[in-house]
């Protein structure tokens, strides 16, 4: 029995390595762990358990503060501690007997005061051929952008910017993906790895696809590449969607007078026309190792078209009832992050904005007969932080949002909202 206990635990300890940074990926690293259990332990040989927990205190500017970090405060509260995630993650993976991976099975939840929720619930199947090929069907990350699908338990910022919590809300969807990503040590292509997949579209927004339409969502990813001391990739991602037309009533961007107005199609023919949702994303990311750690960073940056309503430009979760906007959009991630004396300590600097409607300025909005609304502001953010690794496991993180929004004519956005949010956070990861 004490051999037993001995073999389960350096078994389960063995998960570290299989601790996605990716949401979208599997850990190559774990390709060629050993099996050690085999002999003894046939029903938990291919089982795996990781996850993490983020316990956080913050305070804002003012009480009630709506803001991305985390969700709005309430009314009368600028404080509060919350659990931001708390997750555990089962994965049950069978391997070729050259240890190329054969079938994957993935369930993850995430259990917070405001409740339990599933994060994950898809299976892979690899082909074993040429390992160069898989099929994942389920629920499972979106294949676009490299923020999107960069794991909150390894991402250095406590949250996704605005436009990818606007845009790609929860980041998972629905649907089927097809994966080239040649897995073979001496594959020529092995830096390549290219997704292209159909989703219902809305996500965990809502109950079920409302629409017939789906999504069509591609990644080219350029895996790192080093050369000396510098470590580069990337990717270009594409979104090709849209949902299906609730009412006859859609408003689109016009000229009139010198002003870009937002002005109304109600032609009867319009109920049931398809919204177009399309995204263009790419991104980069290049690493400088030096005696300190490293010097990383990061670009993306995002265009194309969002339908939404008057008061929003979230994707909905129900057939649409009321008014469709369609808006041009456009927006970006940077990223500076610095060892300081060695690899433990790093500094960061982020910077994002989201414009939900390229086509007008701040000025225009509020003004009369433009028929423009809140949900047509741009915002931008500088991010400052500090993060301290106390092992592979335990990290603390100390950052500050200072959230800017365009100054417009409508009432109540005549100047900068103070929204500007401090988070402490300690995380623990297995």
């Amino acid at each position: 029995m004490r051999k037993i206990s001995l073999i389960l635990t350096l078994h389960f300890l063995s998960v570290t390595l299989f601790s996605q940074r990716y949401l979208s990926d599997l850990d190559s690293s774990f390709l060629y762990i050993k099996d050690t259990v085999r002999p003894l332990l046939k029903r938990v040989e291919n089982l795996y358990f990781s996850g993490y927990i983020q316990p956080q205190f913050q305070l804002a500017d003012t009480e009630g503060a709506k803001t991305f970090s985390g969700g709005d405060f309430a009314p009368n509260s600028k404080s509060r501690f919350m659990l931001r995630r708390a997750r555990m993650k089962l994965d049950y993976f069978l391997k070729t007997a050259d240890y190329y991976p054969s079938a994957l099975f993935t369930f993850q939840i995430d259990a917070t005061e405001r409740g339990v929720n599933v994060r994950d619930m898809f299976m892979r199947l690899y082909e074993t051929k040429g390992h160069n090929f898989s099929l994942t069907a389920g629920l499972f990350a979106r294949p676009f952008g490299y923020e999107v699908n960069l794991s909150s338990a390894y991402r250095e910022t406590p949250e996704r910017g605005r436009m990818s919590q606007t845009l790609m809300p929860t980041e998972r969807d629905i649907g089927v993906m097809v994966t080239y990503e040649p897995l073979r040590r001496n594959a020529k292509n092995h830096f390549i790895k290219y997704d292209i997949g159909l989703f219902n579209g809305e996500g965990l927004s809502g109950p079920t696809d409302f629409d017939s339409h789906k999504d069509i969502i591609s990644r080219l990813t350029i895996k790192p590449i080093s050369s000396h001391r510098l470590t580069f990739s990337g990717g270009l991602s594409l979104l090709y969607g849209g949902w299906r037309q609730g009412t006859k009533y859609i408003y689109r961007m016009s000229e009139s007078g010198g002003n870009n107005i937002f002005v109304i199609d109600s032609a009867d023919q319009n109920i049931g026309t398809i919204s177009p949702r399309h995204y263009f994303g790419a991104d980069a990311q290049i690493i400088l190792k030096h005696s300190w750690g490293q010097t990383e960073w990061r670009a993306e940056y995002w265009f194309g078209k969002q339908p939404g309503t008057s008061a929003t430009t979230v994707n909905p979760g129900i057939t649409p009832t009321t008014p469709t906007y369609q808006r041009e959009f456009n927006g970006a991630f940077f990223y500076f992050l610095q060892n300081i004396i060695n690899k433990d300590n790093q500094f960061l600097l982020k910077y994002d904005w989201y414009d939900p409607n390229s086509k007008v300025e701040g000025n225009q909005i509020g003004k009369t007969g433009t028929n423009l609304t809140p949900a047509d502001i741009k915002y931008s953010t500088l991010g400052v932080g500090f993060l301290h690794y106390f092992n592979d496991n335990i990290k603390i993180v100390l950052y500050y949002d200072f959230v800017k929004n365009e100054n417009t004519q409508l009432p109540g956005y005549t100047s900068d909202i103070k929204d500007n949010v401090l988070t402490c956070r300690l995380q623990f990861r297995f």
